[in-house]
């Protein structure tokens, strides 16, 4: 993959594991107090494209806000029939095709949003060049996790951590 450009997991998970409730609902993350924006700022100066599954897509599209990601290259994987669209381009076919061609554009750091399905391709993949995971105090019980049971074993080595009052960022690079 081109040094140049990383390919980094952003994304907040409760204290058990998961990343959305059983209903895929995300309403759990504003309930704990962290400190400013957690680093979400600083991160997202670092990317200048973002990738995520089309359930994420189809749920950013709820949120009663614009576009959060305007200046920003998006890309959906969806396996699904979509009309053109203003906010992203919809991409179907194989990860790492994608990705190669990708990492060989000019460019800053590209952002893997999720969700559970797409950051489970690229976990298999060997795709994903950091983990920066915001670990939120909550137990969910059930959801969406992060990690798919089934996985192969990947060892990362921790390179940075940072707390936010209630909330720490663990940042890590595959060993």
């Amino acid at each position: 993959m081109n040094q140049q450009r990383a390919t980094i997991l952003y994304i907040a998970m409760s204290l058990d594991g998961y990343i959305a409730d059983i209903d895929g609902g995300i309403d759990w993350l504003s309930e704990v107090e962290g400190e400013g924006d957690i680093g979400y700022s600083a991160f997202y100066e670092t990317v200048d494209t973002i990738i995520m599954g089309r359930t994420t897509y189809d749920q950013i599209l709820t949120f009663d806000c614009e576009w959060p990601y305007s200046g920003k290259k998006c890309y959906v994987f969806t396996n699904r029939e979509h009309a053109p669209d203003d906010n992203a381009e919809f991409v179907t076919g194989d990860l790492s095709t994608f990705m190669s061609n990708l990492l060989s554009q000019p460019g800053t750091n590209i952002w893997l949003l999720g969700g559970g399905q797409l950051i489970d391709g690229f976990m298999k993949k060997g795709l994903i060049d950091e983990f920066a995971i915001s670990v939120i105090p909550i137990i969910l019980g059930k959801g969406i996790p992060l990690f798919k049971s089934g996985n192969q074993k990947a060892s990362l080595t921790l390179t940075k951590v940072t707390t936010f009052k209630d909330i720490v960022l663990l940042q890590y690079k595959p060993a």
